[in-house]
C-alpha cells in the first residue's frame, strides 16, 4: 500500500495532520501504567493544535479529572496561517458564541482553556476560549509565555517545523510527549539529545503506518487515503513514532538477544544464517547489524545498528556511542573510506556522490560486494570495554 511520505509533506509544508483519538489513548496508557500520577498536579500545554478538529485537547478534557490534571490549555493557528485557508470552516459553537468576530476568526489564532476550578465535573463543553493577539505561532512571545506556565507539552507539530519545535521545548527544560518521523532521530538537533538520554522513543508505535485525519481540501492521491465514516479526510502516514520524555516501562525492559554463534546458526535472517561472522565494517572498528534482533548478546565491541533499533533501547543495557553517518560521525572517526572501497563501489554499480573522507559506514559483504548501508546509531553493551 503506499502511504504518504513524511519528507515530501514536510517539504511541501503541507503536513496539518491531526491524530487519531486511539493513537493518542493507547500512547497515554502506557504512561499511566507505569507512573498514575504522571499527570495529577500538572498543567498541560497543547500548542500548535486545534480542538474544533484535533483529539489531544478532547482527550485530556473528557479525562481531566480522571488523570487529575490543574489545567489543560490549547492553541490554534490562525486560518490564515494555513495551506489550506480556503477551505477553512467555522465551527458553529463559535460562530454562535457572543464573542465570535468575522474577521479574527481568520487572522488570529484561539486559546482554550480548562481549569480545575471549573468543579468537579468537567469536560470539552466547559473549555473558555477568546482570541489571541497573533496568529497563534508557537514562537510568539504570546505562546512562549503560556509554554513557561505548562508542565508538559503534548501536541502533534507540523513536521515541517519539528526541529524548531523540540528546540522551544528544550529551550524551557519541559517534560513533552510529540508526534515527528522517524527519520528526525537522524536530524543533528535531536540525536544527541538521545545519546545523552533527554529524550527517547514512546512505547505504543514501533512499526507500521497510521491514520491522520487531515483538512478539507488536502490531496489525497495515495492509496490508503479516503474519508471515514464521519465524512472526515483522512490519509495514511508510514514512518512515525512519538518522541518524549517521559519515562515509561518497556524502555527498561531489556531486548532478548542469542549469542553470536547462536544467531550465525539459527537467526531467521538470511543475512546472518549460515555466516562464518558478522560484516566488519571497511573504515570503522565495529561489525554491521542489520536487524535490532540480530544484536549478539556476548560481542564487546562496536556494533552498527538500524535506527529502529531505538524502539527497543534500554538504557540500562546498551550505551550509545554515535551516529554512523552525518556530523557526528565526523567526531565518532576521522577516518573515511578507502580509495579502493570508492573505486569498488562505483566499479559494482553502487549510486551517489562519496569521496574518500566521506563520513559513512562501509563495509564488503560476502560476496565482495561494496556496501554502503542506511543510518546506523554505534552501540555496545553496557559495561563492555572495547
Amino acid at each position: 500500500m503506499a502511504n504518504i511520505n513524511l519528507t515530501q509533506a514536510k517539504n511541501a509544508k503541507n503536513d496539518e495532520f491531526y491524530t487519531q483519538w486511539a493513537d493518542i489513548e493507547r500512547e497515554v496508557q502506557a504512561y499511566l501504567e507505569y507512573n498514575p500520577d504522571v499527570f495529577r498536579g500538572k498543567t498541560i500545554l497543547c500548542p500548535c493544535d486545534d480542538p474544533e478538529w484535533s483529539n489531544f485537547t478532547k482527550f485530556f478534557a473528557l479525562h481531566f479529572k480522571e488523570f487529575g490534571l490543574k489545567k489543560l490549555i490549547s492553541t490554534s493557528y490562525a486560518p490564515e496561517s494555513k495551506i489550506h485557508k480556503d477551505n477553512y470552516q467555522i465551527t458553529f459553537f463559535e460562530q454562535n458564541d457572543p464573542k465570535y468576530d468575522k474577521n479574527k476568526t481568520r487572522t488570529n489564532g484561539k486559546l482554550f482553556v480548562l481549569d480545575s476550578k471549573n468543579g468537579n465535573k468537567i469536560n470539552i463543553d466547559d473549555l473558555k476560549w477568546e482570541y489571541m493577539q497573533g496568529d497563534g505561532d508557537f514562537r510568539s512571545d504570546e505562546v512562549r509565555k503560556l509554554r513557561e506556565e505548562a508542565d508538559i507539552i503534548i501536541t502533534n507539530p507540523p513536521f515541517s517545523l519539528f526541529r524548531e519545535f523540540l528546540a522551544w521545548i528544550m529551550e524551557a527544560d519541559k517534560k513533552f510527549l510529540i508526534i515527528g518521523n522517524i527519520n528526525a532521530i537522524t536530524y543533528k538537533e535531536v540525536f544527541p539529545l538521545i545519546k545523552e538520554n533527554k529524550l527517547w522513543i514512546g512505547p505504543s508505535i514501533t512499526s507500521g503506518d497510521r491514520k491522520f485525519n487531515v483538512p478539507e481540501g488536502y490531496p489525497l492521491e495515495a492509496a490508503g487515503c479516503g474519508y471515514d465514516p464521519d465524512g472526515r479526510p483522512f490519509i495514511r502516514v508510514k514512518g512515525v513514532r512519538w518522541y518524549t520524555n517521559l519515562d515509561h516501562g518497556r524502555r527498561h525492559q531489556p531486548l532478548p538477544l542469542m549469542t553470536m554463534e547462536d544467531n550465525l546458526k539459527f537467526s531467521k535472517h538470511k543475512e546472518i544464517k549460515g555466516k562464518k561472522e558478522y560484516d566488519k565494517y571497511d573504515n570503522y572498528n565495529a561489525i554491521e547489524i542489520p536487524f535490532t534482533d540480530a544484536i549478539p548478546s556476548d560481542y564487546c565491541g562496536f556494533m552498527g545498528v538500524p535506527i529502529t533499533f531505538l524502539d527497543k533501547y534500554c538504557p540500562e543495557q546498551f550505551e550509545i556511542i554515535g551516529q554512523g553517518q552525518g556530523n557526528l560521525y565526523r567526531e565518532l572517526t576521522p577516518k573515511g573510506l578507502s580509495k579502493k572501497f570508492v573505486d569498488d563501489y562505483y566499479l559494482s554499480g553502487g549510486k551517489g556522490s562519496i569521496k574518500e573522507d566521506h563520513p559513512v559506514l562501509a563495509y564488503y559483504d560476502k560476496d565482495n560486494k561494496p556496501v554502503i548501508p542506511y543510518m546506523r546509531i554505534i552501540i555496545k553493551h553496557k559495561g563492555t570495554v572495547k
